[in-house]
């Protein structure tokens, strides 16, 4: 009888039960480097949620490297269209799956934190495939 989730399904699920509450408590974390952990920790987080998420349907060596790429080319994408999001109606804008799913401003810092949950992504990937179906 075929398992019904193996044990890389395991891990990526448990990963994104710790990554999903992480990225949702930085938005609202005030403490020490309150501003960095506000701005910019939920978007390494975020890169690798929809790494594993991706890796989840298509978990194979050749997605190691495309999905982490994929996902960088795509939310920069997302994040380059923040500059004409100017025309979507605020009551729109603010609302907070708007917020957390296509963010709220174009901030050029976020690009390098893009790139390091990325990178880190690829590492959780590349570390996932090693595990036996």
């Amino acid at each position: 009888m075929q398992q019904l989730i193996t044990k890389r399904h395991f891990l990526i699920l448990l990963s994104l039960l710790l990554i999903t509450p992480l990225g949702l408590f930085s938005k609202v974390y005030a403490g020490i480097g309150q501003e960095w952990i506000n701005g910019y920790s939920g978007d390494i987080l975020y890169e690798i949620f929809w790494c594993l998420v991706i890796f989840w349907f298509f978990p194979t060596k050749k997605a190691i490297t495309i999905i982490p790429l994929g996902v960088f080319l795509i939310t920069s994408m997302i994040e380059v269209s923040q500059l004409w999001f100017s025309h979507v109606p605020e009551v729109i804008r603010s609302t907070i799956i708007w917020r957390l799913i296509l963010g709220s401003t174009f901030v050029w810092w976020d690009f390098p934190h893009y790139a390091i949950g990325c990178f880190l992504g690829w590492l959780l990937l590349y570390q996932l495939d090693k595990i036996p179906r």
